[in-house]
């Protein structure tokens, strides 16, 4: 990935994240990177409403949706 955005983000959310997934991701660009990813894949489709609704709500819960 050679092009890259920059996003704005609450500072207690990002200092929050980081602090629970610190053993996870290096820092937050890693971490929404991965969420960001784990969200597009093509499967996220085929999985069941169930899963994607716990996923939407820990994501809620996190600040991120």
């Amino acid at each position: 990935m050679s092009n890259m955005r920059n996003i704005s983000l609450p500072e207690e959310l990002c200092v929050r994240a980081e602090e629970k997934f610190r053993h996870r991701f290096e820092n937050t660009d890693d971490l929404v990177t991965a969420l960001l990813t784990e969200l597009t894949r093509e499967d996220t489709v085929a999985m069941d409403r169930d899963e994607q609704k716990i996923i939407e709500e820990r994501l809620k819960g996190l600040g991120y949706i």
